[in-house]
């Protein structure tokens, strides 16, 4: 078994179904399906496997699960979380049929956290921090909205606050220049697991490329192996992919998140 393989065998033992909903206000389990919602309104579909579903199966298990969150008027809209490995005939087309759209691919990276840590300066006039306060994630939560050139939307704000009052092991991480957040990125330590998982990364464009997402990302890095993790994962955009590369991350497969909105 190649080290590829090993990474993809254990992303998918210790990171899918229980592992992906952690901050789940509900978990309702539909065949192999895992149908979570979470805070904001968002609907959230993952399984281990199909169960060995052919595609004549597809449009019934599509159709379940979107009839559960059409039952719930607080879902806006729904993530059906597609992975390229798995065996799934004609679940893309299935998804489409019921009013799915698929959005940017993104490659599921997986690697040793202290290669994140290797090397990496932090940029000059960069202070790195971990953010707790109401007022600093509402803060965190416009600049990337700001950074992916989407309106500001206080209820991720809202959702990030409430985790962080159950102390679910999740950790904020920005970095500021001359005191403005320019940089952002989430931490997810796993339970009971070798992984940790890094997140949310987004930066303001005017302060791409000049070294902050990747000094951001291994201050995150050194976080989690302070707390006994050895793997990281995450997925990625074909910006981050790169830096991660360098840092000794596999691309081990293809995820397309594929989303109904009410």
């Amino acid at each position: 078994m190649t080290i590829k393989e090993r990474y993809l065998q254990a992303y998918d033992e210790q990171l899918r179904t229980e592992a992906e909903t952690p901050s789940a206000l509900s978990v309702t389990l539909l065949g192999p399906l895992r149908l979570a919602t979470f805070a904001g309104g968002l609907g959230f579909i993952t399984y281990r496997d199909l169960g060995g579903a052919q595609a004549a199966d597809m449009p019934a298990l599509v159709s379940g699960a979107l009839e559960h969150y059409r039952a719930d008027p607080g879902i806006e809209k729904v993530e059906w979380k597609v992975r390229l490995h798995d065996d799934s005939p004609g679940l893309p087309e299935a998804l489409v049929a019921h009013g799915f759209s698929a959005e940017e691919a993104e490659s599921i990276m997986v690697g040793p956290l202290e290669g994140l840590c290797a090397d990496v300066p932090e940029p000059d006039g960069v202070v790195l921090r971990k953010v707790t306060s109401d007022a600093d994630v509402r803060a965190m939560s416009a600049m990337a909205d700001e950074a992916f050139g989407e309106a500001v939307d206080m209820r991720q704000a809202d959702a990030l606050i409430a985790r962080l009052a159950r102390n679910d092991g999740m950790e904020l991480w920005v970095a500021e220049i001359d005191g403005q957040m320019v940089s952002c990125g989430r931490l997810e330590p796993v339970p009971d697991s070798d992984f940790a998982g890094i997140w949310g990364g987004a930066t303001l464009e005017a302060f791409r490329g000049r070294g902050i997402y990747r000094a951001l990302t291994a201050a995150r890095a050194r976080s989690a192996m302070a707390q006994g993790k050895t793997l990281v994962h995450s997925d990625s955009s074909e910006f981050s992919r790169p830096i991660l590369e360098r840092s000794g991350l596999l691309k081990v497969s293809t995820t397309v998140p594929y989303f109904w909105r009410r």
